[in-house]
């Protein structure tokens, strides 16, 4: 899929249109940088957006500034549930007034996993980002999107999981170069010259084992070059196997399972 990238001045980012639930990618447009807020720990959705708002208030941000978050949900969805579960999400952006235009374009790059150990009860904000004024000379930062092996865009997603059901070595190899070369793919996107150079974070969600490939296709390509967080989820929709997402912020903070205070992570 070829990738372009919008502007979107007023909220401070730039973002690659992909579908309906989500963008591909933001990037903070200059004067501006991208913050990542984590939860202790997970939060269900409707307290999450409360949350989120008063962290947006109290940093003086409107909630157009939100831009990226990272959701945990209780296990894989059907196809059909993943829809659902997307129109409500999207429906609380509608109203914060964060999509674009009459189509109503999602500009949001989220990632949305299912740990297999432990899960939440209800599908649950991980972590956010936001973007905050800066008239410094920081590098640009940015978040990459969750990807999983299968191209966005199609009628549904069965028909086009690359080495569908299979987790042996080779096909995980399969799933993880077409998922690492989409991360690159969604960063030249938007204008991340330096590639994984430029990454701050890159995690990796299967609940398969990635060591067979991990020197080669991981490590030796520059996407571990700050280490490589493994969560052990499954992506969000039966079937798929491995995903990925990544990242470049200058400033994260987690705060407290219950309100609002941010301390430096």
């Amino acid at each position: 899929m070829p990738y372009t990238s919008i502007e979107r001045p007023e909220a401070g980012y730039r973002f690659i249109p992909a579908v309906f639930q989500y963008s591909a990618g933001v990037a903070a447009l200059p004067g501006f940088r991208i913050e990542r807020v984590r939860f202790a720990e997970p939060v269900p959705l409707a307290e999450g957006w409360r949350r989120i708002a008063a962290l947006l208030d109290a940093a003086g941000r409107p909630r157009t500034a939100f831009c990226a978050c990272e959701l945990r949900s209780p296990a894989p969805f059907s196809e059909e549930g993943f829809v659902a579960f997307n129109r409500g999400y999207a429906a609380v952006l509608a109203e914060w007034g964060v999509l674009v235009g009459e189509e109503g374009r999602n500009p949001v790059a989220r990632s949305n996993v299912c740990p297999e150990v432990a899960p939440p009860a209800e599908p649950s904000f991980h972590a956010f980002c936001y973007t905050v004024p800066d008239a410094g000379e920081a590098a640009p930062s940015f978040v990459v999107a969750g990807s999983g092996e299968v191209e966005e865009g199609h009628a549904n997603y069965r028909d086009h999981i690359v080495a569908p059901g299979d987790v042996s070595p080779a096909g995980l190899r399969a799933k993880a170069r077409w998922v690492l070369g989409e991360m690159e793919r969604r960063m030249a996107a938007l204008g991340v010259a330096a590639s994984w150079r430029a990454t701050t974070g890159v995690q990796a969600y299967t609940v398969h084992d990635l060591h067979p490939f991990l020197a080669e296709e991981i490590v030796a390509r520059g996407a571990a070059r700050h280490g490589l967080t493994w969560q052990f989820c499954r992506p969000p929709v039966v079937g798929l196997d491995f995903e990925m997402d990544c990242r470049g912020v200058p400033v994260e903070r987690v705060v407290a399972a219950r309100g609002s205070t941010a301390a430096p992570s």
